[in-house]
């Protein structure tokens, strides 16, 4: 040991030192996120499941596929790919992740190489002096040593930051998927209410065949035919705005699948049904809603990111240690730079410590501070919002569930009515305004059940969103 030069030794001394000091890390540990509704999140199940339900664990990916309808699926997966939203909130990931990459490089040395060439005129003297040449090449290094944790601090918020952007984009998937199944249902139940219209628009118009043929014959009156003349113009007159939206939608889903307007024109304009509902939902429980759903998990990770924010600015308040190395050669010629008499080399470490900052240093980690008091309540919002929504979209679900089934029977009973009516018109024993009110109620009838079977699709894919429902590990 005492044969080695005396920098070696203090150098060896310092990187012993700087590494025994690095395993200090100032600032708070992350605890975990705080508790919130404590005792919904220990119940074994959601208060307002309906009998469909059951508490098993949903998948969290392609809920769509219960609906066993293959356009939908294909219309959600189309726009899960080339959705505009979708490219932002992946580009999004990228920059997070690369601000990762750059944050972990920073705690390595920083290294760079140079090289010149200079040459001087000078005035001739009587010394002889001319023009002079000089040739330099050099290699210089700086280390800042993470004595006190600052920089892995900075790591672990950017680490937190963007697996809070990834929850985001799984988050992005979730919003998506919903509003492609809610266009869907709509456009479906557009169609529905148009072939339902024009149905009724053929009835009637029969009606008022067969009534003008009955005033010919002196059975019906003026009155009669005019009465229903005009409700075959107001039921037809339906078809107008029913059209528009058709086409409202049908934009919509384009441009939900990042294509233009009118580009699913000819694969959706024909009439479809509605989807299936499955015959039970899988729910699962309140602590597992908190598992699967990307926003609450996207919350804790900006709760951990600001947690170690504190520590990156609680660093500041001490020393720094940079150390720096520079190696070089100079010669009046490129053959004389390989000689060692022409090397040059520097080592020194350099402390610095911000002793009068006038309290900036404190301000930033109560700037710091009072972010993670802001991450924490937003995280308590967002866990609340989550049970919140999901409750609330269980008992829509279940309500609109039986309210499809009491309007079923109301429609079996009034189409019942209106072909027993139908029945007696034609045998004279009732009169035409009997078979108009008859067919009324059966159209009325029709439409509250149609509208009833797309509000409860509405309820279930309302129902899959606020589970968390729709994203996948790509």
């Amino acid at each position: 040991m005492s044969s080695n030069p005396r920098w070696l030794r203090s150098c060896r001394l310092l990187a012993f030192g700087c590494t025994v000091l690095s395993g200090c890390t100032v600032g708070p540990n992350y605890r975990g996120a705080p508790v919130v509704a404590s005792q919904s999140l220990q119940a074994p199940g959601f208060k307002r499941a309906p009998q469909q339900a059951v508490s098993s664990s949903p998948a969290a990916a392609k809920w769509w596929r219960e609906l066993e309808d293959p356009q939908l699926t294909r219309l959600i997966e189309t726009a899960l790919a080339g959705s505009p939203d979708i490219h932002a909130a992946e580009a999004r990931l990228r920059e997070a992740r690369a601000g990762l990459r750059l944050q972990q490089r920073s705690a390595l040395p920083q290294a760079s190489t140079s090289a010149s060439y200079l040459h001087v005129h000078l005035p001739s003297t009587s010394l002889g002096l001319g023009s002079v040449s000089l040739y330099n090449a050099g290699f210089d290094a700086t280390w800042e040593a993470d004595l006190f944790g600052g920089t892995r601090r900075a790591i672990e918020a950017a680490s937190a930051q963007a697996a809070a952007v990834d929850a985001q984009l799984a988050d992005t998937h979730v919003q998506l998927s919903a509003e492609v199944a809610q266009a869907y249902v709509d456009l479906r139940d557009e169609q529905q209410r148009v072939a339902l219209v024009r149905e009724s628009v053929e009835i009637e118009q029969q009606m008022l065949t067969l009534t003008q043929e009955r005033r010919a014959q002196g059975v019906a009156s003026d009155i009669d035919v005019e009465r229903i003349r005009t409700q075959v113009e107001s039921t037809r007159s339906q078809l107008i705005p029913l059209e528009a939206q058709i086409t409202e939608s049908l934009d919509q889903l384009a441009g939900l699948s990042g294509k233009e307007p009118g580009a699913l024109d000819a694969e959706l304009a024909a009439t479809a049904p509605l989807p299936q509902l499955p015959q039970v939902i899988p729910v699962g429980d309140p602590a597992a809603l908190l598992r699967q759903r990307p926003d609450i998990r996207a919350a804790e990770w900006q709760l951990v990111s600001q947690n170690a924010q504190i520590g990156e600015r609680v660093a500041d308040w001490f020393p720094k240690l940079t150390l720096l190395g520079d190696l070089g050669v100079s010669a009046a010629s490129p053959a004389q730079l390989s000689s060692s008499n022409n090397l040059m080399w520097l080592g020194a470490p350099l402390l610095q410590w911000d002793v009068l900052d006038f309290g900036r240093t404190k301000a930033r980690v109560d700037q710091a501070r009072a972010g993670l008091d802001e991450a924490r309540a937003k995280y308590e919002t967002t866990v609340l919002g989550a049970l919140r929504d999901a409750n609330v979209a269980l008992s829509r679900y279940g309500h609109q569930r039986e309210n499809v089934t009491s309007l079923r029977n109301v429609e079996a009973s009034a189409t019942r009515t209106a072909v027993l009516t139908q029945q007696r018109y034609r045998a004279g024993a009732s009169s035409a305004l009997d078979w108009l009110d008859a067919e009324r109620t059966r159209f009325a009838a029709q439409q509250n059940r149609i509208a009833a079977d797309a509000e409860l699709l509405r309820d279930f894919v309302a129902l899959q969103k606020s589970l968390g429902m729709g994203w996948q590990r790509p």
